[in-house]
């Protein structure tokens, strides 16, 4: 198997139960803000224990868990059972009693106070049997509710405009990823696969825009329709540097955006709130939010970034145009020349020249804004391991283990790492597994102690590495054919068919080309006569070069 790969580690966010994974995004959000502070007093310490039902010494102890961590909500997950010292200082029945009255009593158009509703409280625990909680237990778990929420069923909606965003206006947004949009578009183009060099399809873009600066922060190139797993990608490269990334393209262009957004909004479907986005987003202390029905300011601004993108792609060869009255007689998918990963290092262009570009709304490049920003912010939050970063938002796949090692859509993986728990398999649940769609060479396994993802390559390590994508495509053509099983050896022969048509098609492709240049400039220098012009046929348009236009368009004000 030669040198065993290596793995990532893990936050074990997905295995917390829900009590204990509500408790510790509770405590991040309490200790979080404390840990701003300088220096924290006694004061502020007891106000956070009153909110967190625990004593000053914890308070102190997670605060230093907190600044010594890594600011994820798991840091701060009990080390301990509830019931012990240090635990909830309320029972589970009197939090009941808490939750009933507040809701019944003090969430009324009868707007009672706080002793009041204290009052009854003591009264029917004391009748229940129950220890009675102090009042400033019973205002703490107000102080912790939505005040919207407080105001709208005590005063009325119109009380609590001014806590929520006006229906027209754009909500204030103070600095550099204060909030990024992330939206989706099916992009005009016909691309070609990499080895056939055949039309495959139009692809998906997802792109990730900061509204403070209108820099795009994150951008990803896809050929499965917009999902979870799209935004989860799109959200990688958002928190990435992204040096590394252009090196890998071959492009020398300057794309400095990047960094953990503090809020993060994406549609308001159900395929946009998987496990691993929710949880990912909770984990890494980024608010997740989907566009209220009937907002249109919500997204606005990342669809028209999308809209002045499709313009400058009208101009490739391949475009299919937005509709067919504009398309005429072209052919898009005669024309298409361009694959996935070219289409990628155009887009990349027209970023950088998109972000040069002076933005009417903002009066300066959104470069410009994005380093004003920088520069009074500091450097913004960037995930410390990428890959495991990463791994957090891929799609969670659970399998159970068997005596070769995990099958996934007829692919087999196996590693020395799993021979342990082969001998104990039938002991164990189903793992939590994560696959790149990118890449499914590799997946990434959750140990059964939920503390590391371990790396798991193919069984067959020779076979070669695949996206999902292309996968997929070789899974239908072995159906097509007839198979009425498909095993793994026969799914790569046909991935191995596929490239080598496809290489042969371009050579041969490429010398066809030359030959019918060589002899229509063979034919234009011998016949020198004059001759009457044909007709013109109607005009197509002419194939532009790979590259974006100089500059992007204004965007307008919206």
């Amino acid at each position: 198997m030669g040198e065993e790969p290596g793995g990532v580690p893990s936050t074990g966010h997905l295995t917390m139960a829900d009590a204990e994974w509500k408790q510790a995004r509770l405590r991040a959000d309490v200790i979080g803000k404390l840990a701003e502070r300088g220096s924290v007093g006694l004061v502020a310490a007891d106000e956070a224990a009153l909110s967190l039902s625990i004593s000053r010494r914890q308070v102190y102890v997670l605060l230093e868990r907190y600044r010594q961590g890594t600011g994820l909500v798991t840091d701060l997950a009990s080390r301990r059972s509830d019931g012990g010292k240090g635990g909830s200082r309320l029972s589970g029945p009197v939090e009941q009693v808490i939750r009933e009255l507040v809701r019944k009593r003090y969430l009324t158009k009868q707007k009672r106070s706080v002793a009041s509703v204290h009052r009854e409280i003591v009264r029917v625990c004391t009748v229940r049997g129950l220890p009675a909680p102090a009042r400033n237990t019973v205002e703490s778990r107000i102080a912790r509710m939505n005040p919207a929420e407080v105001g709208r069923r005590r005063e009325g909606p119109d009380s609590v405009r001014t806590l929520q965003s006006a229906g027209d206006d754009v909500p204030v947004i103070a600095g550099i990823l204060d909030q990024v949009q992330i939206d989706h578009t099916v992009i005009d183009l016909i691309i070609v696969d990499e080895r056939e060099r055949q039309p495959i399809g139009r692809p998906y873009l997802t792109v990730a825009i900061d509204v403070y600066s209108r820099c795009l922060v994150g951008m990803v190139v896809t050929l499965e329709p917009p999902s979870a797993v799209s935004v989860g990608l799109c959200l990688a490269h958002t928190t990435v540097d992204k040096r590394p990334w252009l090196e890998r393209l071959g492009i020398d262009v300057n794309w400095p955006m990047s960094g953990k957004p503090k809020a993060l909004y994406v549609d308001n479907a159900a395929e946009f709130k998987s496990e691993a986005l929710t949880r990912g987003c909770e984990q890494h202390g980024i608010d997740l939010g989907y566009r209220p029905l009937g907002r249109p300011h919500y997204g606005g601004i990342v669809e028209r970034v999308i809209g002045t993108a499709m313009r400058e792609i009208h101009e490739l060869p391949g475009t299919t145009f937005s509709n067919p009255s504009e398309r005429g007689r072209y052919n898009p998918e005669k024309m298409a020349t361009l694959t996935l990963s070219e289409l990628e290092k155009w887009l990349t262009l027209a970023v950088a020249t998109y972000h040069g570009t002076v933005h009417s709304t903002l009066s300066q490049t959104p470069a410009r804004r994005w380093a004003e920003g920088f520069e009074v912010a500091g450097h913004p939050a960037v995930a410390a391991n990428p890959t495991a970063f990463l791994v957090d938002f891929l799609p969670v796949i659970r399998r159970k283990l068997t005596r070769t090692g995990f099958v996934i859509d007829h692919v087999h993986y196996f590693g020395n790492v799993l021979k342990p728990w082969i001998a104990r398999r039938k002991r164990l649940e189903r793992f939590i597994i994560r696959r790149d769609p990118r890449d499914i060479s590799r997946i990434w396994v959750l140990d059964p102690e939920g503390v590391e993802y371990v790396e798991v390559p193919y069984q067959t390590v020779s076979n070669p590495a695949v996206s999902v994508w292309e996968h997929r495509k070789a899974l239908a053509r072995l159906r097509e054919s007839g198979a009425t099983q498909v095993d793994e050896a026969a799914l790569f022969r046909m991935i191995e068919q596929m490239r080598h048509i496809s290489e042969t098609a371009e050579k041969t492709t490429k010398r066809t080309r030359r030959e019918t240049e060589r002899r229509n400039h063979a034919g234009t220098t011998q016949n020198q006569s004059p001759a009457p012009a044909p007709a013109a046929p109607p005009p197509t348009p002419e194939p532009h070069s790979a590259r974006p236009a100089a500059r992007f368009e204004e965007i307008e004000q919206w």
